[in-house]
């Protein structure tokens, strides 16, 4: 008979710092997590098909092998999720990251409270494979069956652009999605390179959707990125 207890996740890090690993290795609760980690690119790989993590962490600054061509190999046939930890910061890192597949970027040096935030914002939307029927979050209510939007209980009436948009930032809720992934799935692989399009959307649906557009609550900027939409 089950006691309710579940085992822990495990979680690969990936990251030649052997500072970086045993800080991660103490700072992420035994409770919760299981770690286990490699020193470079192709130990990383090795790690990922002989482990099965539920979530990995990934460096990309390795010494063997470069972090996006790990996360590539990875992606050809896997969908674990996997989380980058890194002291790039400039938006091409970060954009070329996410669109190899990357579900979240953090930039070194950062806090625990936000990476456990991160992991587990991560780990929810991959427990929910398909988005729930009603997306609810800080009084934004999205019925994906009735494509009907409410705010603070009042009905909002979005274009169907706008709703696409919203519809595509709800399904993957708390995810950063970019510019160019944005404007391929909602206006198609013609438009990647015209972010004004998109720029417009988003501005016309703040204004719908949010109390203060100047501090939005719902669909926050990754500067030079993209959006994410937030869960409560």
């Amino acid at each position: 008979m089950s006691d309710g207890t579940r085992n822990p996740l495990r979680i690969l890090v990936i990251d030649d710092e052997v500072a970086i690993r045993r800080f991660l290795c103490n700072a992420l609760p035994a409770e919760e997590f299981t770690l286990f980690d490699a020193d470079g690119g192709r130990a990383g790989l090795a790690a990922a098909t002989a482990v099965h993590p539920d979530l990995i962490l990934l460096d990309l600054g390795l010494p063997d092998l470069d972090g996006i061509e790990v996360l590539t190999r990875i992606r050809e046939w896997s969908p674990v999720p996997i989380v980058i930890l890194s002291v790039r910061d400039r938006e091409n890192d970060k954009i070329a990251a996410l669109d190899a597949g990357a579900d979240d970027y953090l930039t070194k040096p950062f806090g625990v409270g936000e990476l456990l935030a991160r992991i587990r914002a991560t780990l929810r939307r991959v427990v929910k494979q398909t988005p729930e029927p009603v997306f609810a979050s800080e009084g934004l209510v999205v019925d994906l069956t009735l494509r009907r939007v409410t705010v603070d209980g009042a009905e909002v009436q979005l274009t169907p652009t706008e709703y696409d948009l919203l519809r595509l930032l709800v399904a993957h809720a708390g995810k950063v999605l970019t510019h160019g992934q944005l404007l391929k799935e909602i206006w198609g692989p013609a438009h990647r390179e015209q972010p004004n399009v998109l720029r417009v959307t988003i501005s016309n649906l703040r204004r719908k959707i949010e109390a203060d557009t100047a501090r939005p609550r719902h669909i926050l900027t990754e500067p030079g990125v993209g959006y994410r939409l937030r869960v409560e």
